[in-house]
């Protein structure tokens, strides 16, 4: 496959041919930075660990070369920090049995601009190559304008695919700001109790971010513990680890659906649940 930047890379961990590692594929996460696909895709991730009939693959669209650095990575230049982010994903690849991981090495700048087309051919050939039921990225109600990007950009590759190659399942999952804030009936629950220990594992491979200054594997763990115990007021525990993702599904099924809209269309339904609630409950009419 041909991708845009030069320094772009495919790694597939157990060295299958190219064509056939990428067909195999059911679930594929289209993320912004290294370590953004393990906190945000676990469900994708489990789905296809340890299995021969689901396949997980990744892609990460951003270099890392801005990352904060501190400890022992104060001093790294943009490019050593590079190279050690795409080999941190990569050993995450190997440890979560990605049937492929994707580096596609832009700069933020570039998955940041709404015209910027390079991304969104790179993003329409893999996702030509690996036809996945499901898609995993970013949340519209995100507060990272280069995870906002992304977004954008898989919306826009997935849009140039004929409806028959389709993915069945848009997902836009949770990193910079989680999603409980939803109506329950309108978030998607993703159970992920099993294999706590390789969820941990997983994210605790890119040192760079933790022993730099950011505890990413506490605090994501932390977080899908938090939605298991507070999913539900009057009910006991039925999981011990949640992830809640926004349904995006309908903006591949009509061309014609508008991104903001639907976002708006959920905080507003939010709104007027908190509205509804304090004017009961204070025993007002409106």
């Amino acid at each position: 496959m041909k991708l845009h930047q030069p320094a772009a890379r495919l790694l597939i961990p157990d060295a299958m041919a190219e064509t056939e590692a990428l067909a195999r594929t059911t679930h594929l996460a289209i993320a912004a930075h290294q370590d953004d696909i393990e906190i945000m895709a676990a469900h994708g991730i489990l789905a296809g660990f340890g299995r021969s009939d689901t396949w997980f693959t990744g892609v990460v669209m951003t270099n890392g070369a801005g990352s904060p650095r501190d400890g022992l990575y104060r001093h790294l230049t943009d490019d050593q920090m590079r190279r050690i982010r795409a080999r941190e994903q990569e050993k995450a690849a190997i440890l979560g049995e990605y049937a492929a991981q994707f580096l596609l090495d832009y700069p933020s700048a570039v998955v940041k601009d709404p015209t910027a087309q390079a991304p969104v051919a790179d993003l329409v050939a893999i996702l030509r190559a690996t036809r996945p039921h499901t898609v995993y990225t970013h949340n519209p109600a995100d507060k990272h304008d280069t995870h906002i990007g992304v977004l954008h950009k898989t919306l826009a590759a997935i849009r140039q695919l004929p409806p028959e190659q389709r993915p069945q399942r848009l997902y836009g999952c949770e990193v910079w700001r989680d999603l409980d804030w939803m109506l329950d009936e309108d978030k998607v629950v993703l159970d992920i109790s099993q294999a706590e220990h390789l969820q941990m594992a997983l994210i605790a491979v890119f040192d760079s971010q933790i022993r730099g200054g950011k505890r990413y594997d506490l605090a994501t763990l932390g977080r899908r513990r938090a939605h298991a115990t507070y999913s539900a007021s009057h009910a006991t525990d039925q999981a011990t680890l949640l992830t809640y993702a926004m349904d995006l599904t309908p903006l591949i099924q009509d061309d014609t659906l508008d991104l903001i809209t639907l976002t708006m269309h959920h905080i507003q339904r939010f709104a007027d649940d908190v509205r509804a609630r304090l004017q009961r409950m204070m025993g007002e009419d409106g």
